[in-house]
């Protein structure tokens, strides 16, 4: 009987530190040399090559890396029996994800996982300490080289340097000093006539009409336009002007030659999402480039920004601030005010003559459709009694208890696993596998990271303690339900607790009805 040749996916990565490319379409030297290795280490081992999978610049901390994704997907159908890399990290630098794949699903998929240089293989059981030691090394590399990176471009922002990928529409970078802004004339030229029009008496939303109207592209556009490796966000209309293009530009002090810069930081090392920061954490150098607007302009426009600055109403204007959304185009509908009534409408109605159909109704028929549906689902689903055993209460404090009893089960299975490490590494030792020396090394860091794991645990019990004593000060259930049960008004609490968002669509020519859809929270 004649065995079937073994089939292996090949996994190749280039990292954005260490890239060379040559041209934008072309691989990198890097992703070529790897390729090469790959294939002829597959050659040697008369193996057949399913497919070669390839990311280029990506960190091996991204998940989301389109290629990575792809082969763990045919690795679940079972369409290979071998992933080769060149080394461990290229497959992924946390350790997270080498216990889930490499020593958990792989195994269980029948799939077997070699690395070249580390000599990383799954076959050979006696060194899934030394992939261990790989995957909590590459992580300590990940969170060091991420807090080494923060402290550079934090001491580049403080110093005025510009670091963004982009530039800031009306600027382009400087070819000959990094970090400088030269003014874009093209772009700078719609950047002053924003700012004239406005001072002129135009509203933002004739502006962007106005721009519309000559098919000037929008910033995101003119960037793709410009040949720059910008994504466009997805969505209809994302050429066009829109009224937060022209708000965001009349407040922005960069035009007025100050670098303002950390509006935006990391939730962690470990993702690409950002929250935004307050005010008073933001980087801001003044004199750092060229203004576009002058000084004396500028007071005009943000003199009349503060004039016609209108305060935040709630229940009324601001009671479904950010919650509704035009059915048709998908972006949130502004506020306006008529006869003392308020009223909310898409914010692309006007900036186009083709934007949008134009989604229109009014505050108080969106609260009472609101409430209606509420308090239908309140007497479908829930039972009054059941509700009143069940509901959070205290600033749901239940659900602050059961989030820090999570992170505390989190730190705790850390703990376990460095305390398991030391032990196997002193095994490892005695057997003569390690050195005193690569003992004392690695024994040490395991020990300063349990030190820390140890002390956050301290640190939320403590947390923990105090919310178990408020707890039993009072239990404020009976004045939730009221409040949320047979409701007559809406207020923001409300909104903000139980609504996703709401699509508002056209008004029906023959019914007079405006089409809502209410997406809830639960």
């Amino acid at each position: 009987m004649i065995e079937s040749k073994s089939r292996v996916a090949i996994y190749c990565r280039l990292s954005e530190e260490d890239r060379n490319k040559q041209s934008e379409t072309d691989d990198s030297n890097s992703i070529q040399n790897q390729k090469s290795m790959l294939l002829q280490y597959a050659l040697e081992h008369s193996w057949e090559v399913y497919n070669v999978y390839s990311d280029d610049d990506y960190t091996g901390s991204d998940r989301r890396r389109p290629e990575f994704n792809r082969l763990l997907e045919d690795a679940k159908n079972r369409k290979f029996d071998i992933v080769l890399c060149k080394t461990q990290s290229r497959f992924t630098r946390e350790l997270e994800l080498v216990e889930k794949y490499i020593h958990g699903l792989f195994p269980l998929w029948g799939i077997r996982f070699i690395s070249i240089v580390d000599n990383a293989d799954t076959a050979n059981k006696g060194n899934k300490k030394s992939r261990q030691i790989n995957g909590l090394v590459n992580e300590w590399y990940l969170e060091d080289m991420s807090e080494n990176i923060k402290s550079v471009l934090t001491d580049r922002r403080k110093n005025g340097h510009h670091i963004g990928a982009f530039a800031l529409y009306g600027y382009k970078k400087d070819p000959d000093v990094k970090g400088h802004l030269l003014i874009d004339e093209e772009a700078a030229k719609v950047v002053r006539e924003v700012f004239t029009l406005f001072s002129q008496g135009y509203g933002k939303t004739a502006i962007a009409r106005m721009l519309n109207d000559r098919g000037i592209p929008n910033p995101t556009e003119y960037k793709r336009l410009q040949g720059l490796r910008y994504k466009q966000p997805k969505g209809k209309n994302n050429t066009l002007w829109k009224y937060f293009n022209i708000s965001d530009m009349l407040v922005n002090e960069m035009y007025i030659g100050n670098m303002v810069q950390g509006k935006y930081g990391s939730v962690s090392y470990k993702t690409k999402q950002n929250k935004p920061r307050p005010k008073y954490q933001w980087y801001r150098v003044e004199g750092t480039h060229e203004p576009i607007i002058d000084r004396e302009l500028w007071d005009r426009v943000q003199a009349m920004i503060a004039q016609k600055a209108k305060p935040f109403i709630v229940g009324t204007i601001g009671l479904f601030a950010r919650k509704a959304r035009c059915m048709n185009c998908g972006y949130t509908m502004r506020s306006s005010k008529n006869h003392d009534k308020h009223y909310l409408q898409c914010s692309c109605r006007h900036i186009s003559k083709d934007a949008c159909i134009g989604s229109f109704i009014s505050v108080d028929k969106l609260e009472k459709a609101v409430v209606f549906e509420l308090n239908k689902l309140s007497a479908e689903y829930l039972d009054r009694d059941e509700l009143e055993q069940n509901v959070q209460f205290n600033n749901d404090l239940g659900g602050q208890r059961e989030a820090l009893e999570t992170e505390t089960a989190a730190y705790q299975k850390k703990i376990a696993e460095y305390k398991k490490g030391i032990r196997e590494l002193y095994l490892d030792k005695v057997k003569g596998i390690l050195s005193e020396l690569d003992y004392l090394d690695l024994s040490k860091d395991f020990a300063v990271q349990k030190e820390r794991l140890e002390k956050l645990v301290i640190d939320t019990q403590k947390h923990l303690d105090v919310i178990e004593r408020k707890m039993l000060i009072g239990d404020n259930r009976p004045q939730l339900i009221g409040k949320y049960t047979n409701l007559e008004h809406l207020d923001r609490e409300t909104v903000e607790k139980f609504i996703d968002y709401v699509l508002i669509g056209k008004k029906d020519p023959v019914t007079k009805e405006v089409l809502i859809e209410i997406h809830w929270n639960f």
